[in-house]
C-alpha cells in the first residue's frame, strides 16, 4: 500500500528474499567484515585487559557481586524464564539494536560504532570475569549455539547504516537526496530481513543453548545455521549483483526520499 507496488503479494515476497535483503547485504560485504573484525578485536582486547588483571575486578563490581555473575547469573539468564517468553525477549531485544543501527543511517550512521562499541565493550568484560574464574568452557558453550547468528546480524545492521551514512557523504555523481532514496529503500529491506534471521537466533538461544545437550551438540546446531545464512547471502546476492540489482524496490519511480 504504501510503495503502490501491484504485482502479486508472492511475486514480491519471493522478491524479497532472493533479490531485496540478499543483494545489499552481499554490496555490503566490506563494511559488514570490517564490523565484525574491529567488534571482535574490542571483545578480544576486553576479554584478555580484564582477565589478565584482577585488580580490573574492582572497578567492575564486588567480589560477591562477580561471584553472583560468573557462578549463577550468567547460565541463569538463560534458563530462568520459559522458552516462549525468553525467545520473545531476545528477539524483541536483538531486533530492537539492529533497528537503532540501521535507522541512525539518517545520522550518517555517526552513532553506530559507539552503539556497537557498548555491545563490544559487554561481552568482553564478561568474557574476561568467566575466563578468569576458569567458567571459560561455560561462557563459549552458552555464547557459541547462538551468538554466531546472532552477532554475524548485528554486524550487517551496523555495517548497512554505516554504510548508508558514508553514501550520503560521499554520493560520488549522484545528488545526495537520489542515493538516500535509492539506498535507503534498499536498507530497510534489511532490517526486515533481519527480524526473521534474529527470530532464528532467539529460538536458537531460548531452546537450544539451556539444553541439557552436550555442548558439543549445541554449538553443532549453531555453526550450521550461521553456514546456512552465510550461504545463502553470498549465493543469492552474488547473482543478484550480477544482474544489476541494487534491492531498491522494482520499478521505483521516486529519486526523492
Amino acid at each position: 500500500v504504501v510503495t503502490g507496488a501491484h504485482a502479486p503479494l508472492w511475486r514480491e515476497l519471493v522478491r524479497f528474499w532472493t533479490v531485496s535483503f540478499p543483494v545489499v547485504a552481499y554490496r555490503s560485504w566490506r563494511w559488514w567484515l570490517g564490523t565484525a573484525v574491529v567488534f571482535m578485536a574490542v571483545v578480544f582486547a576486553l576479554a584478555f585487559w580484564v582477565g589478565g588483571n584482577p585488580e580490573v575486578h574492582t572497578a567492575i563490581g564486588t567480589p560477591s557481586e562477580i561471584d553472583q555473575l560468573v557462578n549463577h547469573d550468567f547460565a541463569s539468564y538463560y534458563s530462568d524464564n520459559r522458552a516462549g517468553s525468553f525467545a520473545r525477549q531476545v528477539w524483541v531485544n536483538t531486533s530492537w539494536v539492529a533497528a537503532q543501527c540501521i535507522g541512525f543511517a539518517i545520522l550518517l550512521g555517526l552513532p553506530i560504532p559507539y552503539l556497537l562499541f557498548q555491545n563490544a565493550a559487554n561481552l568482553g568484560v564478561i568474557a574476561g570475569l568467566m575466563f578468569a574464574a576458569n567458567k571459560g568452557d561455560l561462557f563459549l558453550g552458552l555464547i557459541l549455539p547462538h551468538g554466531l547468528l546472532e552477532l554475524t546480524a548485528v554486524f550487517l545492521a551496523g555495517a548497512v547504516g554505516m554504510r548508508l551514512g558514508w553514501m550520503v557523504i560521499a554520493p560520488g555523481d549522484r545528488p545526495r537526496g537520489q542515493v538516500l532514496a535509492e539506498q535507503g529503500r534498499a536498507v530497510v529491506a534489511v532490517a526486515v530481513g533481519l527480524a526473521a534471521v534474529l527470530l532464528v537466533s532467539g529460538l536458537v538461544e531460548a531452546m537450544v543453548t539451556p539444553s541439557p545437550l552436550p555442548t558439543a551438540v549445541r554449538i553443532g546446531i549453531g555453526v550450521p545455521a550461521e553456514v546456512a545464512f552465510l550461504t545463502y547471502v553470498i549465493y543469492f546476492g552474488r547473482k543478484a549483483v550480477r544482474a544489476g540489482e541494487t534491492g531498491d524496490v522494482e520499478d521505483a519511480p521516486d529519486v526523492v526520499p
